[in-house]
C-alpha cells in the first residue's frame, strides 16, 4: 500500500464578499481567534486552533450567489462541534443574531450523528455536526 504525499489540510481559503462581517461570525459567534489579517490583499485568517480559514475579500462584490445545486466550486464548509447540547446552543445563538438557517439540528441519516447548516455573512454555507 503507498502511503499518502499529503498530511491533511493546512488551510482553506474563502473568498467573501463582507471580510469584516465573515470574521466575526467565526471570531464573535463561534469563538475563533484571528491569527493575522492583510491588508494588501485584504484577507483575514482565523483559527479554532485546529483549522485555519483564509477569508479574502472578493474585489467585486459577485451579482449571481453560488447557487449548490448549479455551479462548481465550495459546496459547504463541515464544522464538528463537541457535543449535541453544542449544536443545540449554537443552533440558538445563530437564530438569535440573525444568521440565515437552511435547517436547524437534525439527525444526519439514521443518527445518532446531528447537524444543522447555516449561511456566514458572505453567503457561504457552513455546516455543523456532531458525530454521536
Amino acid at each position: 500500500m503507498v502511503s499518502p504525499l499529503t498530511k491533511g489540510i493546512h488551510h482553506l481559503g474563502l473568498t467573501v464578499s463582507n471580510l469584516e462581517e465573515s470574521a466575526a461570525f467565526f471570531v464573535s459567534l463561534l469563538g475563533w481567534k484571528e491569527v493575522r489579517r492583510d491588508n494588501d490583499y485584504p484577507a483575514i485568517f482565523v483559527s479554532d486552533g485546529t483549522v485555519m480559514l483564509t477569508l479574502w475579500q472578493t474585489r467585486k462584490d459577485p451579482s449571481i450567489p453560488f447557487d449548490k445545486d448549479q455551479n462548481v466550486g465550495l459546496h459547504h464548509v463541515a464544522i464538528a462541534v463537541e457535543s449535541e447540547a453544542d449544536l443545540v446552543g449554537l443552533h440558538e445563538k445563530l437564530v438569535q443574531n440573525s444568521i440565515r438557517v437552511e435547517f436547524a439540528p437534525e439527525l444526519l441519516r439514521q443518527g445518532p450523528a446531528k447537524h444543522m447548516m447555516c449561511y456566514e455573512p458572505s453567503g457561504i454555507r457552513v455546516e455543523f455536526i456532531w458525530l454521536g
